[in-house]
């Protein structure tokens, strides 16, 4: 296991936060409606393909199938904070998850172990949201998350639903588009985690950027989408020896569509196919959700 461990960044080898949710519209948060916004997201994570430092393909067989569905309520108020309208909101995620990893060295499979389950994820709140319009055709929206240590989590498993660790990200995003309907929407965000206190094994501090760049059809936009992923610090753990602190990047891009409509649920969808791996997996990620302000 020792050996396995050295191909995955953050402990296990998972983002800390969803990857792949956002594409179009990253700039603008939902309207203040009386009632808030009801979402509902969707997503497949799936890979078999795991690679090491500098993008080597790793010794050890590893695959991974992560469905989640995710429900949140965003609720944007009338009230300004530095020039922008405030709100708040929280994520409540559920995993279907299956893993198998296989440890081979000399030629042979020295270790094995699978696993399946089924149960809640971390939640996610946001007590603050912001979301400043400074043009029509221009958003910039700013966002505080808390992850919470609620989800199902046993150490002795190869994958969990739950991380065992409280996770506090700034988030920031933009969105431009031009009088030709051409989009280019940006989100950055920072998660610096907590130490799981049942491994003493602290994940370093992740970066992603999402992007998506589209045009405007009528109700439609059709266009690209993706995100860069990057571990800019070390993992700590008593049990790391290697030099590199065990940081892993990837990037991901793939066709996005997003259709929005007054009066009607919008809708995002996206596949992106990953690409340039490092300690961690390398796979496909397919999302699709839903929104309706009340």
């Amino acid at each position: 296991m020792t050996c396995a461990a050295s191909s995955f960044a953050t402990e296990n080898g998972a983002p800390t936060t969803p990857m792949g949710v956002y594409e179009f519209g990253s700039g603008f948060l939902p309207p203040t409606t009386p009632n808030g916004t009801i979402g509902l997201r969707t997503a497949y994570y799936t890979a078999d393909d795991l690679r090491t430092r500098g993008g080597k393909r790793s010794p050890n067989d590893f695959s991974l199938d992560v469905l989640s569905v995710g429900v949140a309520y965003i609720r944007m108020t009338d009230k300004r904070l530095f020039g922008a309208r405030y709100g708040f909101g929280g994520v409540l995620p559920f995993f279907d998850m299956k893993a198998s990893l296989d440890v081979n060295a000399g030629g042979q499979t020295v270790f094995q172990d699978d696993t399946h389950v089924l149960a809640q994820a971390d939640v996610q709140i946001v007590p603050l949201m912001l979301a400043w319009q400074p043009a029509p055709n221009m958003g910039v929206s700013a966002q505080f998350q808390i992850q919470a240590p609620t989800g199902e989590y046993d150490k002795d498993r190869l994958v969990n639903p739950g991380l065992n660790h409280w996770t506090f990200s700034p988030i920031v995003g933009f969105t431009y588009v031009t009088q030709g309907g051409l989009e280019f929407s940006t989100l950055s965000q920072f998660d610096v985690n907590t130490r799981n206190t049942d491994t003493d094994y602290r994940s370093g501090v992740e970066y992603r950027n999402e992007f998506g760049i589209g045009q405007h059809v009528d109700v439609w936009t059709l266009g690209l989408g993706g995100y860069y992923y990057d571990q800019i610090s070390d993992d700590k753990s008593p049990s790391l020896t290697i030099d590199d602190g065990n940081r892993a990047r990837v990037w991901a891009a793939g066709p996005a569509v997003s259709f929005l409509s007054p009066g009607l649920p919008a809708v995002w969808f996206h596949v992106y196919k990953e690409f340039g791996a490092e300690n961690r997996t390398e796979g496909y990620n397919a999302a699709v959700r839903v929104a309706y302000s009340f």
